[in-house]
C-alpha cells in the first residue's frame, strides 16, 4: 500500500527505537512485561524495529545464577510470552536472553516479529578479562554444533551468520551482534554489512567506567562509517547488580559515521530513544564507494555463506513526520566552532590550490575582475591570501572593475573601496563602449535605440569582461582567476566560452553560494583584515545577488535579481546537495526540504541565517524551484560544466568538474526526474514553471 507523502516510510527511512528498561535482576516475568510495555512505546513512536539490552530478560549481572534451571525455565516462559504478545506488536523486536542448547548455555539475541521467532543469534566473543568472566557460564557461537535451535517449543535458525530480510524493504537488512562482538578487530557485523546488512543491532551490557562512554560512541560511529550502515546499540542500565560495577544504560543510534541519537546516562527510569535511518543514503553510498564491494569480493568466503531469513513485513502506516535534523544549509555547519574550522579549511584549500598553480606555472601575477558582489569578493580574498603565502606583493594582483549598462553605484563603489583597502593594483575599464560596438556589429536592436534586454544583450557584456580580462592576463604575463561558484555552475547561470564560465584557474568552482556568504562573514568576524576592509565586506554581504546586466528605471526598488530567474540559492544549494551527492529521488528531496524549511529553526546560530531572512518555504514553492533546478541541472547546462577550467575540490558535497565527482552527458532530457517529482508529491502541489 502506498504510504502518504508526509510519512518517512515513503522516502526510504526506517525508524529505530532503542530501549533500556529498568531490569529486575533474576526476574524474567517482570522483565518481559517491561519489555512488552517498552515495545509498545516504541511502536507508538512509529518504530519499525525495537532493540533491547543484552540478557535483558534475565539481567546481565546474575553471574552463576545464569546456570540455575529455575531461572532458565523462567526465561523460557518469558520468551514464549514475548513471542505471543508480539502478535499485536507491529515491529521487529530484538531482545536478549540466556538460551540452553546442546548441553551449553548461550548469550543470545532473539529476533521476533508478529508472533514468530525469526532467529536466535548467539554471542561470538565472550570477554574473560578484568571484571568479565562470561566463559564461566556461556559458550561462544563458534562452539555451536548446529545451525538451528529449539526455543520455546520452536525450532529456528541459530548462529551469528543470520541476515533478517523484511519483504517489501529490499534495502533494509538486519544483523544482530552482542556487546563484545563489536570490540574485536573483525566484528561479525563487518561481514554482515559486506553481505548486504544495512542495520546493525547490538544488544549490550557494558558497565560504566571513566571514559568508556566516549569509547563506546567512537566504536559505534566508526563501525557505522566503515560498514556504511546504521548501528543501534542498547546498553544495560538501572537494576543491574552494583556489587562491583555500575551501569549507565547507554543507548546510541548511528548512521554512516554520524551520531543521530544518544540516551542520557545513569537514569533511574526506563529510557527510549528513536532515530530515522536513511536507508537510501546507505544504499547510494555503497554503490558509489567501489572499494566497499571490492572488500566484499575479497572476503567472499565469509560473506557468501551468511544466511538470509526473509519474512513478510508491514511498514508502519499513516502520516509519520521525520524525526531527524535536516539542516537548511547542508554545505554550512550550524555549530559555530565547526563553522570556524570549516571556513579556515576552505580558505586553506583554495589558497593552496592557487599558490601551487602560480608556482607550477612560474607566474607571479594575477588578473581578476572585481564586481563588488559575493563571488568576486571571495575569489579576491583567496588571491590576496595566496600572494601573502608566497611572500609576493599584493600589487601583483591586477584587479579590474568593469562597469556595464546596469552596474549600480553601490557595487561599483564597493569594488573600488575593496581594491584600495586591500592594497592591490586597482583599475577601472568601462565596458559600455566595447559592448555597444559589438551590439552594433551584430545588428542587435539595442544599437538602433530599441530597449531590448535579451540574453544576447546580457552575454555581450559578460563576454566583453572576460575577453578583456584574458587579454590583460596575456599582456601582463598573469594568471586569470575565475570567480563563478558551484551554485551558478549547477544552474548553468554562467556565460559559456569567453564568459564568466572560463578562466585560467577557478578557485570558487566547488564553493556554493550559501557557503561563500559565511566565508566572508568569517573573514570579518575573525578580523583577517583591517577595519576598512571589513566594513566594505559587510556592505557587500548586504547587497542583493544580481548579475547587474539589465538596466532598471528604479535601481533601488527593482534591481535585477538572479534569484527571480534561478530561484533562491539556499533552496537550490539544498537541491544540489541531495540530488548530486546522494542521487535521491526528487520527491524525497522535496520531502526533506519541506521538513527543513517549513518552520523557522530554533536555536540556530544567527549568522547562519541568510541576509534577507526568508525563514519559510511551503511545499508548493519548494517544488516549483526544484522543478527549475532539475531542468537547468540535468538538461540545460551540463555542456558548460564539461568544459570547466581547473579548480580545487573543497567539500565532501563534491564538485561538478568532469575530472572529479560529476560526469554526465550534455544531451540528456530531464523527463524521468520531473515525472518522478510529479508522481511523488501530492496532487495540485507542483506548478508549471517557466525556465
Amino acid at each position: 500500500m502506498r504510504q502518504p507523502f508526509d510519512s518517512i516510510y515513503s522516502h526510504g527511512f526506517i525508524r529505530l527505537a532503542v530501549c533500556t528498561p529498568c531490569v529486575a535482576l533474576g526476574s524474567p516475568a517482570i522483565n518481559v512485561r517491561r519489555t512488552i510495555e517498552m515495545a509498545r512505546r516504541g511502536i507508538e513512536r512509529g518504530a519499525a524495529l525495537v532493540l533491547f539490552p543484552e540478557l535483558g530478560l534475565s539481567g546481565y549481572s546474575i553471574d552463576d545464577l545464569a546456570l540455575q534451571d529455575a531461572l532458565l525455565d523462567g526465561v523460557e516462559s518469558a520468551i514464549a510470552e514475548l513471542i505471543e504478545s508480539s502478535r499485536t506488536l507491529p515491529a521487529i523486536l530484538v531482545a536478549g536472553a540466556p538460551v540452553r542448547s546442546e548441553g551449553r548455555l548461550f548469550n543470545c539475541g532473539l529476533v521476533i516479529y508478529r508472533g514468530v521467532l525469526l532467529g536466535v543469534v548467539p554471542k561470538t566473543y565472550l570477554p574473560n578479562y578484568r571484571e568479565f568472566y562470561e566463559k564461566r557460564q556461556f559458550a561462544s557461537a563458534a562452539q555451536a554444533a548446529s545451525n538451528t535451535i529449539m526455543v520455546a517449543g520452536r525450532r529456528v535458525c541459530f548462529g551469528n551468520d543470520l541476515l533478517f530480510q523484511p519483504t517489501g524493504c529490499a534495502d533494509f537488512v538486519l544483523h544482530v551482534e552482542i556487546c563484545e562482538d563489536l570490540w574485536v578487530p573483525a566484528p561479525p557485523s563487518t561481514y554482515a554489512a559486506l553481505a548486504g546488512a544495512t542495520v546493525l543491532a547490538n544488544l549490550s551490557a557494558s558497565n560504566a567506567s571513566l571514559g568508556k562512554a566516549d569509547y563506546r560512541k567512537l566504536l559505534c560511529t566508526s563501525q557505522s562509517a566503515k560498514c556504511i550502515a546504521a548501528y543501534a546499540y542498547s546498553g544495560a542500565g538501572f537494576g543491574e547488580s552494583t556489587t562491583d560495577l555500575a551501569w549507565d544504560g547507554h543507548a546510541l543510534i548511528c548512521e554512516n559515521g554520524d551520531l543521530l541519537a544518544q540516551s542520557g546516562r545513569f537514569q533511574y527510569a526506563d529510557s527510549l530513544i528513536t532515530a530515522d535511518i536513511d536507508i537510501d543514503r546507505l544504499r547510494h553510498e555503497r554503490m558509489r564507494i567501489t572499494s566497499f564491494s571490492d572488500c566484499a569480493q575479497l572476503h567472499r568466503e565469509r560473506v557468501n555463506v551468511l544466511r538470509r531469513i526473509p519474512f513478510e513485513f508491514d511498514l508502519p502506516a499513516g502520516s509519520m513526520p521525520l524525526e531527524r535534523s535536516i539542516g537548511r544549509y547542508p554545505f554550512v555547519p550550524t555549530d559555530p566552532s565547526t563553522l570556524d574550522e570549516r571556513c579556515n579549511e576552505v580558505y586553506s584549500i583554495q589558497v593552496q590550490g592557487l599558490a601551487q598553480r602560480l608556482q607550477a606555472s612560474r607566474i607571479d601575477k594575477l588578473v581578476i575582475g572585481v564586481s563588488g558582489g559575493l563571488d568576486s569578493t571571495q575569489a579576491l580574498i583567496v588571491a590576496v591570501k595566496s600572494m601573502d603565502a608566497l611572500h609576493l606583493p599584493r600589487t601583483n594582483i591586477l584587479a579590474f572593475t568593469m562597469p556595464g549598462f546596469a552596474t549600480s553605484q553601490k557595487t561599483h563603489g564597493n569594488a573600488l573601496r575593496l581594491m584600495k583597502a586591500l592594497g592591490l593594483s586597482g583599475h577601472e575599464i568601462d565596458i559600455r563602449p566595447s559592448a555597444t560596438q559589438m551590439l552594433t556589429d551584430i545588428g542587435h536592436p539595442y544599437a538602433r535605440g530599441d530597449l531590448v534586454y535579451d540574453t544576447t544583450f546580457e552575454n555581450v557584456q559578460a563576454g566583453a569582461r572576460s575577453s578583456i580580462l584574458f587579454r590583460l592576463a596575456n599582456l601582463h604575463g598573469a594568471l586569470l582567476v575565475g570567480t563563478s561558484d558551484l551554485s551558478e555552475l549547477a544552474l548553468g547561470y554562467t556565460t559559456y566560452g569567453v564568459g564568466d564560465q572560463m578562466s585560467h584557474y577557478a578557485v570558487n568552482a566547488s564553493v556554493p553560494k550559501t557557503l561563500v556568504q559565511h566565508l566572508i562573514r568569517w573573514v570579518i568576524r575573525t578580523r583577517k583584515f583591517d577595519a576598512s576592509v571589513s566594513a566594505t565586506l559587510q556592505e557587500i554581504l548586504g547587497t542583493r545577488i544580481s548579475p547587474e546586466l539589465i538596466p532598471s528605471q528604479n535601481e533601488e526598488a527593482h534591481p535585477q535579481s538572479a534569484e527571480t530567474t534561478v530561484g533562491p540559492f539556499e533552496l537550490q544549494d539544498f537541491n544540489l546537495y541531495y540530488l548530486s551527492r546522494f542521487g535521491y529521488r526528487p520527491s524525497k528531496v522535496a520531502f526533506l526540504a519541506d521538513h527543513a524549511w517549513a518552520h523557522r529553526e530554533r536555536g540556530i546560530w544567527p549568522e547562519v541565517i541568510p541576509l534577507d531572512e526568508r525563514y519559510e518555504y511551503d511545499l508548493g514553492t519548494i517544488s516549483k524551484w526544484l522543478q527549475v533546478f532539475i531542468r537547468r541541472f540535468f538538461e540545460f547546462s551540463q555542456f558548460k560544466r564539461s568544459a570547466l577550467p581547473n579548480g580545487p575540490k573543497v567539500g565532501s558535497g563534491g564538485s561538478l568538474s568532469p575530472r572529479g565527482d560529476w560526469r554526465a552527458p550534455s544531451d540528456v532530457h530531464a523527463d524521468v526526474w520531473l515525472d518522478e517529482l510529479r508522481r511523488g508529491i501530492p496532487n495540485g502541489i507542483l506548478p508549471n514553471s517557466d525556465i
